[in-house]
């Protein structure tokens, strides 16, 4: 005969694992553990049968294993300990200390979180749609001790350079106006995607969001768009990233402050889009 299964040893409680359990083993801090879950794309799950109590919130083993061989979650750590080590010469007062420690920052990059969550480019186009408008959220949002400048500048650029790319294409092909903004839909390969665009008021940032998990969704979001953005200009056969009017970009023109040009050399004029498709006859009869 068979020898009972010691309990704890199988099933639910080995396939799962608390929150708490997942911090210890991984030894990272909660905000840590929430910033790499959410840029890995690890979200907690609903067990049937809770093993440490119903008030817990649960991982699955696979996942909390699948983040321990992470290179951002060295890099995580490693930009911890650069932090103490700044804290450690601003109290010692060491100048040349710290100007040495902020060359040698370190940081990393999400280009392998992207083709890992998305294997195929339709993948990211068919999952752009929260990207676009966090994206178009931040480029209308002011500057402040929340919300850095060098963010919106960035979220402003990529969104300019997508729709830039939409009105060459033809791509858009309807518009809805709500009490939230301007909703767009356009056509990416075979691809419907709809973003949100918000009035241009003045924006009051309230105090019970938490803009620390929405700048780490951000965080991806603006890699993703750049890689589509860096895919859909090439498929076209134009110039990426395009060029930048700096007097026209000061005048706050828009579109028009980006200039267009095709690989071969030759520029786009601002106005310049595909000739629209021509409509089907009707049947006289």
């Amino acid at each position: 005969a068979r020898a009972p299964k010691k309990p704890g040893t199988s099933g639910h409680a080995v396939n799962y694992m608390t929150r708490q359990q997942a911090l210890k083993k991984l030894q990272l801090s909660l905000a840590d553990f929430r910033r790499l879950c959410i840029l890995k794309g690890v979200y907690p799950r609903d067990p049937s049968k809770k093993v440490k109590g119903k008030d817990k919130t649960y991982y699955a083993t696979k996942d909390i294993l699948f983040l321990m061989h992470e290179p951002v979650l060295e890099k995580i750590r490693e930009i911890k300990a650069h932090l103490k080590k700044v804290t450690k010469a601003r109290t010692k007062k060491d100048a040349a200390l710290l100007k040495s420690l902020e060359r040698s920052k370190p940081f990393y990059l999400l280009d392998h979180l992207v083709k890992e969550r998305f294997p195929s480019f339709i993948d990211a186009v068919r999952d752009m749609d929260d990207a676009l408008s966090m994206a178009t959220l931040y480029a209308h949002l002011p500057s402040t001790n929340k919300i850095k400048s060098d963010r919106t500048l960035n979220c402003r650029r990529l969104c300019l350079e997508f729709n830039n790319w939409v009105v060459h294409e033809r791509a858009l092909k309807k518009v809805f106006l709500s009490i939230k903004g301007c909703y767009f839909q356009a056509e990416i390969q075979g691809q419907s995607v709809i973003w949100l665009v918000p009035y241009e008021f003045s924006q009051e940032l309230p105090d019970d969001v938490d803009y620390k998990v929405m700048r780490t969704f951000l965080e991806f979001y603006e890699t993703q768009l750049h890689f589509i953005n860096f895919r859909l200009y090439s498929g076209s056969g134009l110039v990426y990233p395009p060029k930048l009017d700096a007097k026209l970009d000061a005048a706050n023109a828009g579109l028009s402050s980006y200039k267009m040009e095709r690989k071969d050399g030759t520029s786009l004029p601002a106005d310049a889009a595909k000739p629209a498709p021509p409509r089907a006859k009707k049947d006289p009869r």
